[in-house]
This record gives structure tokens, C-alpha cells and sequence, in this order.
């Protein structure tokens, strides 16, 4: 193995009749070499495909924090765009099942969340007071807790005096893949609005910024079933 004038590796083997092992040993390092080089664009090809991902630049950044924040998005969707009715039923900390046929000509918020979250309990008190607000003007409020077990959903709805239920999710997903491919909660807070057709009429990705921006949400849905 020699260094050529660029710094570069060569690698040369004896044609003119040499040891024959030591030849089969510089093609074993040449075909090492090869491979390594060969894992190596491959890294690098990764890493340039995902850097402008917000959701892997969260995981590479490894914060232990064991949730992908959402940044507060909101996409309402125009009754015309809206598709079909969501069907879905759960269990919830009480032990009852719920469905959807029960909140049919209310509107619904649903929050996905779990104790862990962070972002989960900084927005309980909004989402509480929402509910307090609207319960008796024909909006219902649902918990989706995609993680936890009874106990710890309980304990976070002590601590913070959330009175609305909760589905337990974490061990069927029936919620998570009811809504899935409508508008996916792919990050944990997520918050949607459902209108009165059982049809989602908008999300909040992530933290709710403020509870004027739900509160807005669920006045439109309220609206549009008066019209």
C-alpha cells in the first residue's frame, strides 16, 4: 500500500508472480476498503435526506423528552374539503365504552395527549376552561391518552382539574388509527376539532398557543351548524 501525491491511498498488487497469499490479502483489504467506503456515502446520504426533517432533527438531537413537539399549527379545512365522518369507539378511565354516534350534532374537541408530555400539562388549563365555557352550548370535550395507563390518566386529571373523560388508547391505538389519514395527530399535543357531521374541521399541531386560537376554532364549527 503506497500514498499517491493527493494524500490518496493505492493500493497495489503483485502481478509478476509474488507470494500468491500476500496477494489474497491486498484483495481482501481492497474489498474491506471498498465496503467502508461504501457505508460511509451511504451515512451521508441519510443524514442530507433527513436534515431539513424538524420532526428527525428533534430525534438527533436526543433532548430525552420522549414526545415529537408539534410548533402550534393550526389548519382549518373548509366544510366543502372536509371528508367523511369519523367512526371510532374507546374505552374510557371509567371503564364505559364511547363512540361517536354519541357526540353526532355537538361539536367535539379532541386531545391527544399523555401525562409525559410536557407540552400536555402546560395547556390542561386552557383546555379546561374551554370545556367549562362551552359544555351546556352543544360542544363536548374527549381526551385521547395514546400512552398511559388508568391510574396515571386519573392522577393527571386530579392534579390539574380536567373534568372532561378520557379514552385509554395506549393499548389498542383504536382512536390513533380512527383518525389517521384524515388529519393525522402526528405529534403529541394534538388538538382537533370535530363539527357536528362527525367531520374534522381543524387541528392544532403541537401546544395550543393561546386558548383564543381554540376558542376561535370552536365558535366557526359552532357556526356552521347554525347555518
Amino acid at each position: 500500500m503506497n500514498l499517491t501525491m493527493d494524500g490518496t491511498t493505492m493500493l497495489r498488487t503483485r502481478t509478476d508472480g509474488g507470494d500468491p497469499r500476500l496477494q489474497a490479502g491486498n484483495q481482501r483489504t481492497l474489498r474491506s476498503l471498498m465496503r467502508a467506503i461504501a457505508a460511509a456515502v451511504a451515512v451521508t446520504i441519510a443524514l442530507t435526506a433527513c436534515a431539513s426533517d424538524p420532526l428527525a432533527a428533534q430525534y438527533r438531537e436526543g433532548s430525552g423528552k420522549n414526545y415529537i413537539a408539534g410548533d402550534g399549527t393550526v389548519t382549518e379545512i373548509a366544510p366543502a374539503n372536509r371528508q367523511k365522518p369519523v367512526d371510532f369507539s374507546g374505552t374510557l378511565e371509567s371503564g364505559a365504552t364511547t363512540t361517536a354516534a354519541e357526540y353526532r350534532d355537538n361539536v367535539l374537541v379532541l386531545n391527544f395527549w399523555y401525562a409525559g408530555c410536557a407540552p400536555c400539562r402546560a395547556e390542561a388549563p386552557d383546555l379546561q376552561s374551554l370545556w367549562v365555557k362551552y359544555q351546556d352550548s352543544g360542544v363536548s370535550f374527549l381526551g385521547v391518552n395514546i400512552r398511559d395507563q388508568v391510574g396515571t390518566a386519573l392522577a393527571f386529571a386530579s392534579t390539574y382539574g380536567v373534568t372532561y373523560p378520557s379514552v385509554i388508547d395506549a393499548n389498542g391505538g383504536t382512536m390513533q388509527l380512527a383518525f389517521s389519514g384524515i388529519v393525522a395527530p402526528n405529534a403529541v399535543p394534538t388538538t382537533l376539532v370535530v363539527d357536528t357531521k362527525g367531520r374534522v374541521s381543524s387541528r392544532i399541531l403541537g401546544r395550543i398557543p393561546d386558548a383564543s386560537v381554540l376558542d376561535a376554532l370552536i365558535k366557526t364549527a359552532l357556526a356552521e351548524s347554525e347555518k
